[in-house]
């Protein structure tokens, strides 16, 4: 079990929140480029790869010739602007990136026009045979009449297992929020940039990269996010599957969109992009896939949603490529369960606790209409774990802590159905069911 390690996270971890609550939901902006150069090598394409094309954003199209693409983005920064900020040795063993001053920006309340709940049945409309029944009720118990989705994938071959209010799931998506910052995160690592417990020197404290996870902290993401300078963070984000159909041969799914450009330094340029995803439009399959890549150790698969039984029974697996980014997920880990044990996501543990439950909260808002995320994995001793996205859009009431809430409502659902104790024989009880009941639909 490689990850029941971070579960005891809270206690070593929680007494952070008191010092440094108030600096997580700050925005700054400030320049700052730093060019860094690397031999790693992160992902592995695989060939006869599915993909759409698009001119709308940047692709990563695999060749059926190639047998690897860099995901190290060296080569597509061979020109930068120093930065003011840089890596010191401190006293400790890692090193300590310190930076000029910041400014911070003036709150306003915001008047949001959307509902946060749901008018009539929305999930009449979708498309049910194939998918699990105790997992898609479990879902549509936990988000009830607030307006969202909630898609449940299996990250051991990428089958989604529910896909509740689909004509919202495969939509184009919305700005993706602080679930932007475990992209960048994943980025920072595989540069060399950071560990887990690299201290930033931030405006008046320092902060690690599990602390900033735990806390959804803009500050540190801004600043590491300019470190990485735009073209590789975009180089990470379109390997980790932005920017392109996440899902195979799904009907209806539209494209999220990684801008190819750099937003203009009056709006924040990359740090912003890097601490709630401004600019960027992520898709909950999109979010899932890169989700389902770090439950299952790097193996980034293509979504299928099976719609028939036949489909169901005869899955089998696509993987699109494969992420070099084993050794660097105990460090994604630690900052995930710290969200969940005294972080930002700490309802979905108030919630549902007999299951670690690694997750990553998001809140932003746009044109009187507020998002709220979670995105999360859970694991088992046995294995079977789950990788969950809930996506809210609404108005006050929707945010990443309310999604997350749901999420928790969401495994207990399914844990009082004792549906972890039997996840190993899954699809054999779920041929069962449908043959026995005479019912092949199983609903819409």
């Amino acid at each position: 079990m490689k990850v029941l390690r971070f579960w005891s996270l809270g206690v070593a971890l929680a007494g952070f929140a008191g010092s440094n609550a108030g600096a997580a939901g700050l925005d700054v902006q400030h320049p700052l480029h730093h060019a860094r150069t690397s031999e790693s090598h992160l992902t592995e394409t695989h060939a006869g790869a599915h993909h759409a094309a698009t001119g709308a954003a940047r692709r990563t199209t695999p060749s059926a010739s190639a047998k690897s693409a860099p995901l190290s983005a060296g080569s597509v920064h061979a020109a930068t602007t120093h930065s003011r900020a840089h890596i010191a040795t401190g006293s400790g063993l890692h090193p300590t990136v310190r930076h000029a001053a910041l400014s911070t920006r003036r709150h306003y309340y915001e008047r949001f026009t959307a509902s946060s709940f749901a008018k009539g049945d929305q999930f009449a409309d979708d498309v049910t045979t194939g998918e699990d029944p105790v997992v898609r009720q479990a879902a549509i118990d936990a988000l009830g009449d607030m307006n969202g989705t909630a898609v449940v994938i299996d990250p051991s071959n990428g089958r989604i297992l529910a896909m509740v209010n689909q004509k919202l799931a495969l939509s184009p998506g919305a700005e993706p929020c602080s679930t932007i910052k475990i992209t960048v995160a994943m980025a920072e690592l595989a540069e060399g940039l950071v560990t887990a417990e690299t201290p930033v020197r931030l405006d008046g404290f320092r902060m690690n990269m599990t602390q900033a996870l735990a806390k959804s902290n803009n500050l540190y993401f801004e600043e590491l996010g300019r470190e990485l300078g735009f073209d590789r963070v975009r180089h990470y984000a379109n390997q980790f599957g932005l920017g392109e159909l996440a899902g195979y041969n799904i009907p209806g799914e539209q494209l999220g969109v990684y801008p190819n450009e750099e937003l203009p330094a009056k709006e924040g340029g990359v740090g912003r992009m890097c601490s709630f995803g401004q600019g960027v439009s992520l898709t909950p399959l999109q979010l899932g896939a890169y989700v389902a890549a770090l439950a299952n150790g790097g193996t980034l698969y293509y979504l299928q949603h099976p719609t028939t039984i036949a489909d169901a029974l005869e899955f089998a697996p696509k993987v699109k490529r494969t992420l070099d980014i084993a050794r660097y997920l105990p460090d994604i880990e630690q900052g995930m369960a710290g969200a969940v044990q005294f972080g930002t996501a700490r309802r979905l543990h108030a919630e549902f606790s007999q299951l670690p439950v690694f997750g990553k909260t998001g809140t932003c808002s746009d044109n009187g209409t507020r998002f709220g995320w979670f995105a999360s994995f859970s694991q088992t001793p046995g294995g079977g774990g789950l990788v969950t996205v809930f996506f809210l859009e609404g108005g006050r009431p929707t945010f990443g802590p309310r999604a997350a809430e749901l999420t928790g409502a969401f495994y207990k659902n399914l844990w009082d159905r004792n549906y972890f104790a039997g996840r190993g024989g899954q699809d054999s009880a779920f041929a069962h069911a449908v043959f026995e009941s005479g019912k092949p639909g199983l609903g819409q």
